[in-house]
């Protein structure tokens, strides 16, 4: 059981890069999944989420509108389409999974998530 975060590495300021999260051993379809970053000296951020069926999103304000979120639960997958890279983008990217029941379908905190990604480096030179 576990997520595997891909999609990492180096892109100008401007660029773009896609990450993955995809799950092995589970039914991702069952859980809401967020992206988090972290950057040296940072505490871990949320930055963007999106339900267990999709059909609702989360962005931070400082990715909104540059970040497009989505899945394909027949492949057991998230993308996170990262577009118009920033040089404080840079971070260390993680995928997480979790079931939330009743109104909360996405959390903020990484303290609410079990399953967690091993990360992908995202480095965008200026």
């Amino acid at each position: 059981v576990q997520l595997q975060a891909s999609g990492g590495g180096l892109a100008q300021a401007g660029g773009s890069l896609r990450l993955s999260c995809a799950a092995s051993g589970f039914t991702l379809a069952h859980y809401a999944v967020g992206w988090f970053r972290q950057a040296p000296g940072k505490e871990r951020e949320g930055v963007s989420g999106i339900s267990a069926t999709g059909t609702r999103t989360y962005y931070a304000d400082a990715v909104k509108g540059r970040f497009t979120i989505s899945r394909d639960n027949d492949k057991n997958t998230v993308t996170l389409q990262m577009n118009n890279l920033k040089h404080e983008d840079t971070a260390v990217y993680y995928c997480a999974a979790e079931k939330f029941s009743g109104s909360r379908w996405f959390e903020l905190s990484p303290e609410a998530y079990e399953k967690w990604g091993q990360g992908t480096l995202v480095t965008v030179s200026s």
